[in-house]
């Protein structure tokens, strides 16, 4: 509760008993409860009649309207994306390995012929 441990609360409560008195203390309670409930319940009114006015200019449709208009959206490239991917897949697959062993060949043979006449040497 409002980061306060069980000692803080004790020690806040003693004074509080110090300040107002025992006799003081349910009527500064009831009044705290009050003020709480008041303030509950101008935040709840205050809330209906944003929810009202936005009922009465549409603008609770156009937002459901929108959000279902963005799924659809995100919807249609998750289909798009699934749906393609085989396809994608395969064409980046050759284009990765379409050219490999000729090139592995052709390092090979660099590799054979940089390290050609050091072999010979070493022997």
């Amino acid at each position: 509760m409002f980061g306060i441990g069980g000692g803080e609360l004790v020690f806040i409560l003693f004074i509080v008993l110090m300040l107002f008195g025992s006799d003081k203390i349910p009527e500064l309670a009831r009044a705290l409860g009050k003020g709480m409930a008041q303030l509950k319940n101008a935040t709840n009114e205050i809330k209906s009649e944003i929810h009202k006015g936005m009922d009465e200019n549409g603008i609770t449709q156009s937002m459901t309207d929108i959000t279902g208009n963005i799924n659809a959206e995100i919807d249609k490239a998750k289909q798009n994306l699934i749906g393609n991917a085989p396809e994608q897949l395969h064409k980046i697959q050759d284009d990765i390995v379409g050219d490999l062993p000729q090139q592995v060949s052709k390092t090979n043979q660099d590799i054979e012929e940089m390290t050609g006449p050091i072999k010979r040497q070493g022997r």
